[in-house]
């Protein structure tokens, strides 16, 4: 499904992804965790070349990502969900109408689109707010209207930013467990950036653990957890215990 190769970027003496390689299968769940700046989030934006990296191979349904220009780049986008650590919500329109969005920027009728729109907030509960201003929500619920604006175009893969980084405490919770039936009710891929680790090991098939711009270690929430081998490993097992 996705296939990442020697992926390097730099911010000039910044190095935020130093030879990259990761693999993920069709309908698979996996979690990246690591330190702040270790690249985890760098690595999901070059996936759908949000940002661009500066050598290497991404291999999406075969497709050579970085290949793409113009009409063939805008299709790969519709295909790939993506959701942010800031909501990104457009404040003048409705949730529904920011739900939507992207399907009428994309030459969609308003009807298809609206009843499109209406399916993905009912998957994240957000069905009886379609009519209100992102202004009116709480953080969790603009979240969640985010997450049912990645869904709506049904993306082959979804690609998670540090979903509740922007969440005070009290509302990660309803984020995560929107997240988690999601994982559990469809099958779609999933790489979800994360550092809630009782959230990865409910979900994750595999957890992929970055340090200083490279994968250090990965394996089975299981198995990377009661047997670490990295530095990193060892510090989120000592979060788990505590």
């Amino acid at each position: 499904m996705l296939e990442i190769k020697d992926l390097h970027k730099s911010y000039g003496k910044l190095v935020a992804l130093d030879g990259v390689d990761l693999r993920v299968s069709k309908g698979e769940t996996v979690v990246i965790m690591g330190p702040s700046g270790c690249g985890k989030s760098t690595l999901i934006r070059c996936v759908n070349r949000l940002t661009e990296p500066d050598t290497g191979t991404i291999l999406l349904g075969g497709k050579n990502v970085l290949s793409l220009n113009g009409r063939e780049l805008q299709n790969l986008r519709r295909n790939v969900g993506f959701v942010f650590q800031q909501f990104n919500l457009i404040g003048r329109l409705t949730v529904l109408e920011n739900v939507m969005f992207h399907l009428v920027l994309g030459g969609m009728n308003q009807d298809e689109a609206r009843v499109k729109g209406r399916l993905a907030l009912e998957k994240v509960g957000l069905r009886s707010t379609e009519d209100r201003r992102p202004h009116e929500l709480s953080g969790g619920q603009q979240q969640r209207v985010g997450i049912a604006r990645a869904l709506v175009t049904n993306p082959e893969i979804m690609l998670w930013d540090e979903p509740t980084a922007s969440l005070d405490p009290i509302l990660v919770g309803e984020v995560l467990e929107v997240m988690e039936e999601l994982v559990k009710t469809t099958a779609t891929t999933m790489v979800i950036v994360t550092h809630e680790v009782s959230f990865a090991l409910r979900v994750a098939e595999r957890i992929v653990f970055m340090d200083k711009g490279q994968v250090v270690e990965q394996g089975a929430p299981s198995k990377v957890f009661e047997n670490p081998q990295s530095d990193i490993a060892r510090l989120y097992r000592k979060l788990l215990v505590n």
